[in-house]
């Protein structure tokens, strides 16, 4: 009908954790700038409290439901189970006609399955991260492919994603291409520090005559024993008189607990507590390489021309691998230790290691999924 009133959709952004916070801001204020287009309400399983609440901030982005989810100690089993029933709500509330979850989170998978029990069609942002297999890493990988298979629109950071995705059956109408949204949020940070709009409440610099490593670690896969393994490796490197370390110790008690006692007396590693992003963004601008487990720093390291070390024996990011500036080196006490000093003691393998590029994206990957959500939910 000629008359009739084109009112806005109604989408609801899910996450819970710091990592899809940085991820989906760029995306919620890209679809808030739309209010003829969209409704847009924002809900957070908040796993990760404090860490959740600076990115917030700094996105200038308010949840309109708190799920408050975090119970200390609690398991997977428990957690999803609390995530489940507070959605549940959520929909019903809401009424949403499309969920946007990020990544490959407890609150991803159940932001996907909570869909799909109210026929809610669900928005996959990252998707088509693959290692094929099931336990590495645990338990995202399960996450990222069950939330494949209940999403409705797939937005894969690279062409490897999509091919991922159209191998598995994907309809290809309903894959899209459109880098990481992690870039548009690591570049928009950058640009702010660098013009003096953001400043960051923690800044660092390295001793004289040191360099900075940053590392950040706390994959389930890597409890235990090979926690102990390159804990000491990073004792191994940090004894040498050219190195500073900073290391923001992750809140998890079973990362925390190892991380301290293994490494707390060691007067060149800086054990601090977790960083705000725009401090987190300074750090990893200013140091000289990175040792990680984490799959948002292998996509933000080579964005700024940081050499990467992963302590994963698989990723699902392997562009960066493929362009020479990410390098596995699993837990493997001595291989973590011999990369470290290559990446020390030879200009040539630092200047190959650190250039710049964008594998991931350009910084513009958020105006090209709100549009291709509204040419979605047109029809």
């Amino acid at each position: 009908m000629l008359n009739e009133i084109i009112r806005p959709k109604r989408v609801l952004v899910l996450f819970g954790t710091r990592p899809e916070a940085i991820k989906l801001c760029p995306v919620i204020r890209d679809l808030q700038s739309r209010p003829e287009d969209f409704e847009v309400r924002v809900c957070v399983t908040a796993q990760h409290r404090e860490m959740l609440d600076s990115v917030l901030s700094v996105f200038e982005v308010e949840p309109n439901y708190d799920l408050d989810t975090m119970q200390p100690g609690q398991s997977l089993t428990a957690s999803t189970a609390r995530i489940l029933a507070g959605l549940e709500r959520v929909m019903l509330d809401f009424l949403p006609e499309l969920v946007i979850v990020q990544g490959d989170t407890t609150s991803t998978f159940c932001g996907a399955l909570a869909s799909f029990y109210q026929r809610v069609p669900v928005a996959h942002i990252e998707a088509g991260l693959r290692t094929f297999d099931l336990w590495q890493p645990f338990p995202e990988e399960m996450n990222r492919v069950v939330t494949t298979r209940l999403s409705a629109l797939h937005f894969a950071a690279t062409e490897r994603g999509r091919n991922n995705l159209l191998a598995e059956g994907v309809p290809e109408k309903y894959v899209h291409i459109t880098g990481n949204t992690g870039v548009d949020a690591l570049l928009f940070v950058r640009d702010q520090i660098l013009s003096g709009e953001l400043i960051p409440f923690h800044s660092f610099e390295a001793p004289e005559g040191r360099r900075l490593v940053l590392v950040t670690m706390h994959r389930r896969e890597s409890f235990g024993d090979a926690q102990l393994k390159v804990c000491r490796a990073l004792r191994k490197i940090a004894a040498r008189s050219d190195v500073h370390m900073i290391l923001p110790v992750h809140p998890n008690p079973s990362v925390e607990a190892v991380v301290r006692e293994n490494l707390g007396d060691q007067p060149n590693i800086q054990l601090i507590e977790p960083l705000d992003y725009v401090s987190f963004v300074d750090l990893l601008r200013r140091c000289h390489f990175v040792i990680t487990d984490s799959g948002g720093v292998q996509e933000e390291g080579p964005s700024l021309g940081k050499p990467i070390l992963v302590l994963r024996d698989k990723t699902e990011r392997p562009e960066a691998i493929d362009a020479g500036t990410v390098q596995l080196v699993g837990t493997d006490e001595k291989r973590i230790v011999r990369q470290c000093t290559r990446l020390l003691d030879s200009p040539s393998e630092y200047v190959r290691r650190s250039f710049v590029h964008n594998p991931y994206g350009d910084g513009h990957a958020s105006p090209r999924i709100s549009t291709a959500i509204q040419s979605f939910l047109k029809t």
